[in-house]
C-alpha cells in the first residue's frame, strides 16, 4: 500500500493557517476540526507545519502567554515530507525514527494532504486483517494428502 491509497480514504480537506495568525486561533481551529496539525502557507506555498506537539512545547516554555504568539514562532519551517508513491512501510519507519506524528504529502510544490501516524497504523491494521482473511481462506481449502 502507498500513501496515495491512504489519502483516497481521507476526507480530502486540507486545513491551513498563515504564519501571522495567533496561536490561540490555531488552537481553536485544531479543536473545532478535530485535527492535530495544520499546514502553514504563504502565497499558496507551504512554509511550515504546526502540530499539537509544537503547541504543547510552546505552552510548556511560555505558559498561557504563548496563545498571543504568532504561528511563525512555533511552527516547524522544514518539516519532513512524504511523496504519494512512498510505501506505508517506508513512511512508518520515517515517522517512528524521527518521532513525528504528522507528515505532509507533497506532489511537486503542492501539498496534497497530511497523514497522521494514526492513518498509517489504521492502514497497517487493515492490510494485516486482509492478509489474515486470505490465509484463513487458504488454510480452510488446504488440499488433502491424497489430493497432492
Amino acid at each position: 500500500m502507498i500513501i496515495r491509497d491512504i489519502l483516497t480514504f481521507k476526507e480530502g480537506i486540507l486545513y491551513s493557517v498563515t504564519p501571522e495568525q495567533s496561536v490561540a486561533e490555531v488552537l481553536a481551529q485544531m479543536v473545532q476540526a478535530g485535527i492535530g496539525s495544520l499546514v502553514v502557507h504563504r502565497d499558496g506555498f507551504m512554509v511550515g507545519l504546526i502540530t499539537e506537539r509544537d503547541l504543547l512545547r510552546g505552552l510548556n516554555i511560555q505558559g498561557a502567554a504563548v496563545l498571543q504568539e504568532t504561528v511563525s514562532q512555533l511552527m516547524v519551517t522544514d518539516p519532513i515530507i512524504g511523496s504519494p508513491d512512498d510505501t506505508i512501510d517506508y513512511v512508518r519507519g520515517v515517522m517512528t525514527e524521527n518521532r513525528i506524528t504528522h507528515l505532509p504529502v507533497m506532489e511537486g510544490d503542492n501539498v496534497i494532504g497530511i497523514i497522521s501516524f494514526h492513518d498509517v497504523a489504521k492502514a497497517c491494521l487493515n492490510a494485516v486483517d486482509f492478509e489474515n482473511r486470505l490465509l484463513k481462506r487458504y488454510i480452510k481449502h488446504w488440499p488433502d494428502e491424497q489430493d497432492i
